[in-house]
């Protein structure tokens, strides 16, 4: 069983690479059959700090404490 490759938080250059699978395909050679393109790095989606995205999510509001509202 080996292992699965560790996903890199910011590549230097993710526009040349296909991140639809863990073969990490060169853009233009797409071996898995991901289809005609391929698929962009969180990284070029969302910008560098995409991994603290959850850290920016709403809280939900604790049931106890939205009580005494009224």
């Amino acid at each position: 069983m080996t292992m699965p490759k560790k996903f890199p938080t910011n590549p230097s250059h993710p526009e040349r690479i296909c991140w639809g699978c863990d073969l990490y395909c060169p853009a233009k050679s797409l071996a898995c059959g991901n289809g005609a393109s391929r698929t962009m790095h969180p990284v070029e989606l969302f910008g560098e700090d995409w991994d603290s995205f959850e850290d920016r999510l709403e809280k939900p509001v604790d049931r106890e404490q939205g009580a005494g509202l009224s």
